[in-house]
């Protein structure tokens, strides 16, 4: 394991189901690798659209392949998932500026990363609404935030400054030349490498210097 420490950026947005495999795969490997992950909460739409690429849903095959994808790669990851019944474009905008407000009210990092993962579930596990403020609430109160806090970062995510720090971030990965979610810029000895999709980790060891041994590296290795 290379000692030099190494940063992570992970681009994500709570509608994207590929961005919660990456998100658990580099939480997993924070201290495998020794890297320094930095969590940017993100708008899937403002990229899409800001990148000219089009959502999945728009194209009926790629639909239907990543339906069939995500049940596979859901086990093979560790990480149980539904499709929802309905995805709309915008219907992560009032989750992810919540999650940019957690993140802006100078939360703790495991704060951010309990209450995107609760969204996720929400979205993606008990296919339950993440746009609604009862939702956000429930999502938060579960993450262990007071219902104090949970009403005070509710107040700040309708606020202006969280538009524009939303809006920013989603701009920042545009600059990277980013098209979707995940993506994940890393950083070692002052050489930056940019990644898209959850099924390129085995080439982000081989630009660390690391070890790939699957998407979860504590469970015990079966000998064939």
């Amino acid at each position: 394991m290379s000692n030099s420490r190494k940063g992570v950026k992970l681009f994500y947005d709570v509608i994207s189901p590929y961005s919660w495999l990456a998100f658990e795969v580099l939480c997993r490997y924070r201290n495998v690798w020794n890297i320094d992950l930095t969590l940017k909460p993100a708008y899937l739409t403002g990229v899409i659209y800001g990148s000219g690429n089009q959502p999945a849903g728009a194209n009926p095959s790629k639909l239907m392949y990543m339906v069939s994808d995500l049940k596979l790669t859901s086990e093979y990851f560790g990480v149980p998932m539904f499709r929802p019944s309905s995805i709309s474009e915008k219907d992560s905008l009032n989750a992810m500026r919540f999650v940019t407000a957690i993140a802006e009210k100078g939360k703790d990092g495991d704060t951010l990363e309990r209450v995107s993962r609760e969204l996720w579930k929400r979205k993606w596990r008990t296919q339950q609404d993440i746009t609604q403020p009862a939702s956000l609430t429930d999502a938060g109160l579960k993450a262990g935030l007071s219902a104090n806090e949970v009403e005070e970062i509710l107040t700040l995510s309708k606020s202006q400054p969280i538009k524009d720090k939303l809006k920013s971030v989603t701009e920042e990965a545009l600059e990277y030349r980013c098209f979707g979610f995940p993506f994940i810029v890393c950083n070692v000895n002052g050489k930056a490498k940019v990644f898209f999709g959850s099924d390129r980790f085995e080439l982000m060891a081989y630009f660390f210097g690391e070890k790939w041994v699957g998407p979860q590296p504590d469970k015990p290795t079966v000998q064939m």
